[in-house]
């Protein structure tokens, strides 16, 4: 199978998903919307830039960087959100072109935003599969009338949708996806590896948290920085490991202004082998978001025995049940977040159920070869729909 993917290829999610097919031996070519260097055997690789994603964020040791925080994160999203549609009709003609020549089996565009509005707009009469993202509907298509349109317009055009919730199914329908095209509920990344995330012979003695969803606009940050101080003072040696947020000026000024110095270590972004090693060593996994699907993140901590602490989400109550297998607060409470932290680090019988929930959830629901699978019998459902 020929399969062209349009994509962020620099996303660990897409990665993962695209490297299951270029394994199987299958045709992989690569559109990306940014620029990219995948450690994948492609047939091709094309950069389309599109709602301003060739424009890098300033490096961490450039002076402008030091203005970055909360709230230029917003702003930039609400640029995109405002003036990216007006990239999509350009992109579109391209990208287009660029499936003339290639000739795919079929098109699977990952994320609504922009990728998949790309490639509605530009349609070329080949199979086309859409990925819904975890804050694709809650948070970008009601930002206003042009992104509500053009994501509307996706979900007519889409041939089959993949999500990684049943939540993110129901609104594609509400957006317009016919009832009888196909449909697939299955982690972002296919699913967890088992042979990188897997869950240490004895739990560690420490008492590490870990928040591993980097710095987002959707991401309550600042309300689990608030949190650090409330849990110190009932676990004094609690330590609080952050991934993603080195040189991160916001951050770094909510540390210095907490005084939670000691106690906070700020990581770049870490490969996948290093994440799992960390969860292995955590007790407690934290997700404070506002907006989400299933966070891969959450799973491959889940996988490797965390207890989580996560918001309570639509989408995060399919895995989670509040004081059954993991913590569901709200992500806008410091209090809320630090209760539940304490308890997950002092409680040793219940991280102990929870782990055993977690695991045979994540084997159940979430194992990436059999989920790879079931994409493969979905690209082949689609296809045939669409004969």
């Amino acid at each position: 199978m020929k399969i062209l993917f349009v994509a962020d290829g620099r996303s660990p999610t897409a990665i993962n998903w695209m490297r299951y097919f270029c394994e199987a031996g299958d045709e992989v070519v690569l559109v990306s919307t940014f620029a990219c260097e995948p450690n994948l055997a492609l047939q091709k690789k094309i950069v389309l830039p599109v709602a301003f994603s060739s424009v890098k964020k300033p490096t961490s040791s450039s002076k402008a960087n030091f203005l970055f925080g909360a709230s230029t994160l917003k702003i930039r999203t609400l640029i995109r959100q405002w003036l990216g549609p007006a990239s999509i009709s350009k992109a579109a003609r391209v990208l287009r072109s660029i499936i003339q020549q290639e000739k795919p089996d079929l098109v699977h565009a990952m994320r609504i935003p922009f990728e998949g509005m790309v490639a509605a707009d530009g349609y070329a009469g080949v199979p086309l599969v859409i990925s819904v993202w975890g804050n694709d509907f809650t948070l970008h298509a009601e930002s206003n009338k042009m992104m509500r349109h053009y994501t509307e317009w996706a979900m007519r055009v889409a041939d089959g949708v993949q999500a990684d919730c049943h939540r993110d199914i129901a609104l594609a329908r509400q957006y317009g996806l016919d009832a009888g095209k196909p449909t697939l509920v299955v982690p972002g990344s296919g699913g967890v590896r088992a042979d990188i995330f897997y869950p240490a012979a004895d739990e560690s003695n420490l008492s590490l948290v870990v928040n591993p969803r980097g710095f987002r606009a959707y991401v309550r940050n600042d309300v689990f920085f608030k949190a650090i101080p409330l849990v110190l003072r009932d676990v004094p040696d609690a330590r609080f490991v952050c991934p993603g947020m080195d040189a991160e000026p916001q951050v770094m000024e909510w540390v210095e202004q907490l005084g939670v110095g000691h106690a906070v270590d700020l990581l770049p972004p870490l490969s996948q082998p290093d994440l799992a090693n960390l969860y292995r060593r955590s007790k407690v996994v934290v997700s404070p978001t506002i907006h989400d699907g299933t966070p891969n993140s959450l799973i491959e901590a889940l996988a490797c025995g965390c207890y989580p602490v996560a918001g309570d989400l639509e989408s995060i109550r399919e895995w989670i049940q509040d004081g059954v297998n993991g913590a569901l607060v709200n992500p806008g409470s410091p209090e809320s977040v630090a209760r539940a932290i304490v308890r997950g680090l002092q409680d040793g019988e219940l991280r102990a159920r929870s782990r055993e929930i977690n695991l045979r959830l994540i084997n159940e629901r979430a194992e990436y070869r059999s989920g790879m699978e079931k994409v493969r019998q979905f690209y082949q459902r689609v296809m045939r729909s669409t004969t």
